[in-house]
Formats: C-alpha cells, structure tokens, sequence
C-alpha cells in the first residue's frame, strides 16, 4: 500500500477507534503509536509497556524497532 492510502486507512481505522477499547496486534508501529497503552511481546514475553513516548525515551526494545522501521521507509 502506497504511504497516502496507508495514511487515509489509518484515519478510518483511529475514527472507529474513538471512544472505545481495542486491541490491536500490529507490526507496523505507526499503527499503534497513537494508542494509550502499548505492550512490546518478546519471545512471547512482555518486556515492555507504556504510550509512545515513554517506549521512545525508554530507549529499549520498543525504540530500537520503531528506530529500524522508519530509518528503512
């Protein structure tokens, strides 16, 4: 999906989203960097939680990734 429609789905997705609880399994982050709370899965395990910004400032597991996958888009 080109980087436009990708943008206009996720501005569906998050209107649908609002007000509501809902879980979201993602591989891209830019899908869930909008959500409250986000969980990172290891291996299975949970080896982080927090918004955002906090996984950012973190510097760790959560970071590293959403690093890598906008340094290769």
């Amino acid at each position: 999906m080109d980087s436009e429609s990708e943008k206009l789905v996720q501005q569906a997705i998050e209107q649908l989203m609002k007000d509501r609880t809902v879980l979201v399994i993602a591989h891209r982050l830019s899908t869930v960097k909008n959500a409250d709370e986000i969980v990172v899965l290891e291996k299975g395990q949970v080896v982080e939680m927090g918004n955002h910004e906090t996984l950012i400032k973190k510097g760790q597991t959560y970071h590293k990734l959403y690093t890598n996958q906008f340094e290769n888009n």
